[in-house]
């Protein structure tokens, strides 16, 4: 009888910090266009602050101690850990070039992706439904951005829309290879992710790039490394278990509502009328993804011709 408060605490808490991390998360875009360094040297201290801020948290927990190691795991959250640090590279580099507002609309563009790429690798058969959000969703896509006959490779390229499309397509590719990963902690599995990228993206790093920033600047930059990355990553990952994907698949929505909210506000960006129907159009295109399949409703005494 003691069993269901308990659970039910447990749940409320658990929709807190999914609520809460995608609140925070929300507001990275907004974090970045103050950070006043190139998308790459970003992702880097991300990766860094992250790696030792969890690392911390996975010693402190003893969670290091039960890892379940598995040779075929560890390999697997590594790819995914590449493809992962290279969405962020091209989610920040899209904030570079365009409004947060549009890349992180086209950057939703992921689940459907998922959708996609699935039927594909799977060969699992599309719904109507199915394909009627991916029409929508890419159809949105091309009204944001505006192309058309005229619009040539480099303009496409400085619109920022190619790497918000590269990032959703790198975050469909983490979230599909990332299926089958039971053994590993949350913990153990983000200090691999954020510690490879560490190791790939210091090649390219200009640590020139650090010398002229401001406290604000570092305020901005170390926020996303710790706030962004380590914080969010554990409220979301605690609450995963207690909530429903149904649930989830929702309250992600809040990430990208926050992003528009703090984009219009403080930086006074406006969609004109075709940017702001193809936003509405991936938000409804993604909408019809969660619609469940109905059921055929079984009825006695049904005389089949």
């Amino acid at each position: 009888m003691q069993q269901k408060p308990i659970q039910s605490n447990q749940t409320s808490t658990a929709v807190i910090k999914m609520v809460i991390s995608m609140v925070i998360f929300g507001s990275i875009g907004f974090f970045s266009e103050h950070t006043n360094v190139p998308s790459f040297e970003l992702v880097f201290v991300r990766c860094l602050c992250a790696t030792l801020f969890l690392g911390i948290c996975w010693f402190a927990t003893g969670q290091y101690r039960t890892e379940k190691w598995s040779r075929r795991e560890v390999f697997q959250t590594l790819a995914c850990g590449f493809f992962l640090v290279f969405n962020w590279v091209f989610l920040f580099k899209s904030f570079e070039e365009t409004s947060v507002t549009i890349a992180i609309s086209v950057y939703h563009l992921a689940p459907v992706l998922v959708l996609l790429l699935g039927s594909v690798i799977y060969r699992e058969k599309l719904r109507v439904m199915s394909v009627s959000s991916i029409v929508i969703c890419f159809l949105g896509t091309a009204l944001i951005s505006g192309i058309n006959g005229n619009t040539s490779l480099a303009q496409l390229m400085g619109s920022g829309i190619i790497w918000a499309v590269l990032a959703a397509l790198f975050y469909a590719f983490t979230t599909l290879l990332g299926k089958g990963i039971n053994s590993l902690s949350p913990y153990a599995v983000t200090f691999l992710q954020t510690g490879l990228g560490i190791v790939v993206l210091l090649p390219f790093i200009h640590f020139s790039s650090f010398s002229h920033l401001s406290h604000s600047n570092w305020i901005m930059i170390v926020s996303t490394g710790i706030i962004h990355t380590g914080i969010v990553y554990l409220l979301f990952f605690d609450s995963l278990r207690f909530l429903s994907t149904r649930f989830i698949s929702i309250i992600v929505f809040l990430d990208p509502a926050v992003a528009i909210v703090l984009d219009t506000v403080f930086t006074g960006f406006r969609p004109d009328l075709y940017q702001s129907l193809g936003i509405v159009m991936i938000f409804a295109g993604m909408a019809l993804t969660l619609v469940k399949k109905q059921k055929p409703v079984k009825t006695e005494g049904t005389t089949h011709m």
